[in-house]
């Protein structure tokens, strides 16, 4: 018996994280830390499949510093033993439905690579540091016949991937425009074209204004974000090697409700080209009410007032009293100028801006401007 677990252990395989990230578009990752620190943040598309809960790590992290290894150790497994079984079970059901999600997904991929790939039973499993609680649990998955790779360094190592990221040079194309331009339709258009595009709006929940969280779901975490940016921008520009094509993001401030756009990646954007609609205020004043004019009342009130110091009180006092008169149009317009005012201030507030900008004249507020777009001349020199 001895020598079989020692066999079934020396299975277990420990790779490296781009080797992790490849297999994970395939087979299932399953993070094996507690439910605190999966929803602070876990590598993207990764299912939670505590070891511990919060409570029995604390406990396992108190023996280890106030007592020794051997009792900490011994605290885990008293807490590990009892869940074998439905730990089994669950990264079954895990595997289940991941495999009829890569059904669903893999129409277009021949019937025999498909095949295969559903039945190689692969789980990927890290934990913090790639140590003692992915070990556990990989060798309990794979003496029940499961494939298993864990990743060297766990979470931690992924996190440095993450950051390094963040300061390769990739190449953009900045996508800017006054407020109500329309800059998300026409992304989500160049998108549909073939165009490398990074929505930095849809990863953040937020759509980048005072106003931009209404009517979105909550926002992930600073990590989070950085996480599933970071993925992001690593399969836009196939890295390795970087894509030669520069990739097209909508101006942003470096703050998107309560993220903020990595300094490094900030630095890149501020650097690039950026190619601005210009389009008449009223056209973008229709398309803003649109947008916006049938979000709830109290919220849009509330949003102007955190900005009242910005915009001037007594303009955020007649643009409330506009709103609560139904007089949406004339409310948004003194918005309007406010957010205007200071795009233009931080769209020159970038150095060599008159080599960098780009003006592209557009009659009205449309997801064609997308082909104007498409048409402009882009070179890059070398990175």
């Amino acid at each position: 018996m001895h020598r079989l677990i020692y066999f079934c252990t020396m299975a277990v395989e420990k790779i490296n994280i781009e080797q992790f990230l490849e297999l994970a578009k395939l087979h299932p990752v399953i993070d094996v830390r507690s439910p605190a620190e999966y929803n602070h943040a876990h590598i993207p598309g990764a299912y939670s499949l505590p070891l511990f809960t919060d409570m029995e790590r604390a406990v396992v992290g108190t023996a280890y510093k106030q007592e020794n290894r051997e009792q900490a150790i011994k605290h885990g497994l008293a807490f590990f033993g009892p869940k074998m079984k439905k730990m089994v079970e669950e990264a079954e059901r895990i595997l289940d439905f991941s495999t009829d999600n890569y059904r669903e997904q893999s129409s277009d991929v021949s019937n025999q690579s498909a095949s295969a790939n559903l039945q190689s039973k692969i789980l990927l499993i890290y934990c913090w540091r790639g140590g003692m609680r992915s070990g556990a649990v990989a060798w309990l998955m794979d003496v029940y016949g499961f494939k298993v790779y864990t990743l060297i360094g766990g979470y931690k190592k992924f996190r440095r991937y993450v950051l390094d990221t963040f300061k390769l040079p990739f190449r953009f194309n900045i996508l800017g425009g006054y407020t109500g331009s329309g800059k998300t339709e026409v992304l989500k258009e160049l998108k549909k074209m073939g165009e490398p595009v990074v929505d930095l709006e849809e990863i953040a929940k937020h759509k980048g204004s005072a106003f931009g969280n209404i009517g979105m779901p909550p926002q992930p975490t600073q990590e989070m974000f950085e996480n599933i940016l970071s993925i992001e921008l690593r399969k836009v520009f196939e890295i390795p090697p970087l894509g030669g094509k520069g990739a097209w993001l909508e101006d942003e401030s470096q703050r998107i409700g309560l993220v903020n756009i990595p300094n490094d990646l900030w630095h890149t954007m501020r650097c690039s080209p950026v190619y601005f609609l210009d389009i008449p205020i009223e056209e973008r004043l229709n398309h803003i009410v649109n947008e916006y004019g049938g979000l709830d009342r109290q919220r849009m009130i509330d949003a102007i007032g955190r900005i009242s110091e910005k915009l001037g009180r007594l303009q955020a006092k007649s643009a409330i009293e506009l709103l609560l008169q139904g007089h949406v149009i004339e409310s948004f317009r003194i918005l309007l100028k406010y957010y205007d005012k200071w795009y233009t201030r931080a769209l020159h507030n970038r150095e060599g801006i008159n080599a960098l900008l780009h003006t592209i004249t557009c009659e009205s507020v449309t997801p064609e401007n997308a082909n104007k777009l498409v048409q402009q001349p882009v070179t890059y020199e070398n990175p």
